[in-house]
């Protein structure tokens, strides 16, 4: 079974600096029909206006991923850690037992455009915790890389839940198949460009649940950049 949702249904926030699409409920947005996938609660597509952010906050529980579209995204966090995050970095903030942040656009001219993702950890009240990586565009080029994981990996953060999600960026026409182990579900988020998801097709912004299913094939019907989950069930 593959479930569509499409970018122009997600919730939406707009505080002017911040222009914000959600897929599962988050803040004001609430859809009971979309609570979370599996492990994976939120995917928030964020794009802040140049010198603008998140000022200090605090959380706690949640494996927090970074991933910027384009611009450059600054942070800072209460474990000391301070770093700017752009195209071909992945960031993982563990903020378990409790953690306080920022996050700021590093520019003062261009907008900054990324997804954040949380994940629910599998064990709660873990030691906080940073990690960042960097991937090249051979890494991703027309196959799917691994840039988060429960054991990580040489381009890929570690994250405390049975989940891993994969990047890439495929050429027009490229297709890659992925086998579906029994238990286990996918969702498929389009960054750029546009695919067909089996028989189904995605544009930017779109995204797919696959649930019961032993195989997908993913095609790009143009240049695409894709990020795929793999989740237990």
């Amino acid at each position: 079974m593959i479930t569509i949702r499409n970018a122009n249904e997600r919730g939406k926030a707009d505080f002017g600096w911040l222009k914000s699409q959600h897929s599962f409920s988050f803040g004001d947005y609430y859809d009971p029909k979309h609570m979370g996938f599996g492990a994976l609660r939120v995917i928030n597509q964020d794009r802040v206006s140049p010198g603008a952010g998140f000022d200090t906050h605090g959380h706690r529980d949640m494996e927090i991923l970074s991933y910027v579209i384009e611009g450059e995204l600054e942070h800072k966090d209460s474990t000391g850690t301070g770093s700017v995050i752009r195209p071909g970095d992945i960031q993982r903030m563990s903020a378990g037992s409790g953690i306080r942040h920022s996050e700021f656009n590093h520019s003062k001219k261009a907008a900054v455009h990324f997804l954040q993702i949380w994940i629910v950890p599998a064990e709660q009240g873990i030691k906080p915790g940073y990690e960042q990586k960097q991937f090249g565009a051979q890494d991703l080029r027309n196959k799917f890389t691994l840039i988060a994981g429960p054991k990580g990996g040489a381009n890929a953060v570690k994250i405390h839940q049975d989940a891993k999600l994969y990047v890439g960026i495929l050429d027009s026409a490229q297709s890659h198949t992925t086998k579906i182990a029994s238990g286990r579900g996918l969702w498929v988020q389009v960054v750029k460009g546009s695919v067909t998801v089996n028989d189904k097709t995605l544009k930017a912004g779109d995204a797919a649940a696959v649930e019961q299913e032993s195989s997908l094939n993913i095609t790009a019907r143009d240049d695409a950049e894709v990020l795929l989950f793999d989740l237990a069930l």
